[in-house]
């Protein structure tokens, strides 16, 4: 399948600033928060910034189907191969408390591995995106930096995010092999971005969450010259059966 990464990443970039700036406002406005079947929370602002951004993609790619965490469709599709993975906003929690790693999230699948993605964490004023090895960027205060172009920096002490203060013994383990030193909670995407960004080194989860969680972020790190793989080194793939995410574990180019 032949498209234009570039002109389809920056095409849609506004939007996704666009798009952080209606979650904000309607945060400020005062959000209508409910529970799902899966006992998670999500807002009138979860299903608002879900509907843009899927008629943004749509009217770039419209021939592509998206999975959106909050929609039922393509869910089922046995066949998945080149298709959108959309997290209207990863970080429900954060979203609704006034807290500030919340996300929007979109990768591209081609081929059943991701090719673009593009994350903005509005509230912290940082917007991600990439298509293409070499070409991962930050946009930020009105500069683009290419993180790709960021040098690698070795180092002894390593700082990895974890999801939980609580670090099982699973993960304790790759730590202890890896010399991971000290870590720093964080819940949402972001944590693919700070790590591409060089601000930390890694991440490390056993089998958790979905696929519309991690493929935004699994190109922009790999695009920003990091890895992204399971606890034995395998490449991870999008469109399995469910959508479930196997174990993980991000790295750097400093840890590579």
């Amino acid at each position: 399948m032949k498209i234009d990464l570039k002109e389809i990443v920056r095409s849609l970039v506004k939007d996704f600033l666009e798009a952080g700036d209606l979650a904000i406002q309607l945060r400020e406005k005062g959000l209508e928060k409910k529970i799902k079947s899966d006992n998670t929370p999500v807002s009138n602002g979860d299903l608002e910034v879900n509907k843009f951004i899927l008629k943004k993609i749509s009217e770039v790619t419209p021939n592509l189907p998206i999975i959106s965490e909050e929609t039922s469709e393509n869910k089922d599709n046995p066949d998945l191969k080149n298709f959108w993975l959309v997290d209207p906003i990863d970080g429900t929690y954060d979203y609704i408390n006034n807290l500030e790693e919340f996300t929007i999230n979109a990768g591209l699948i081609i081929n059943n591995k991701p090719v673009a993605g593009l994350i903005n964490a509005p509230a912290k004023k940082r917007m991600f995106y990439s298509y293409e090895k070499g070409n991962a960027f930050e946009l930020s205060n009105g500069k683009e930096i290419n993180l790709s172009n960021v040098p690698a920096k070795k180092t002894k002490n390593l700082k990895f995010i974890s999801y939980s203060t609580k670090i099982k013994p699973e993960i304790q383990k790759i730590y202890n092999d890896l010399g991971v030193k000290e870590y720093t909670r964080m819940k949402s995407s972001l944590k693919f971005c700070v790590v591409a960004a060089g601000e930390y080194d890694g991440y490390v989860a056993e089998p958790r969450a979905y696929e519309w969680d991690i493929a935004a972020g699994h190109a922009i790190l790999d695009h920003a010259g990091g890895a992204v793989t399971d606890f034995e080194g395998n490449e991870i793939l999008y469109g399995k059966q469910g959508l479930k995410n196997p174990s993980i574990i991000l790295k750097n180019k400093n840890i590579l």
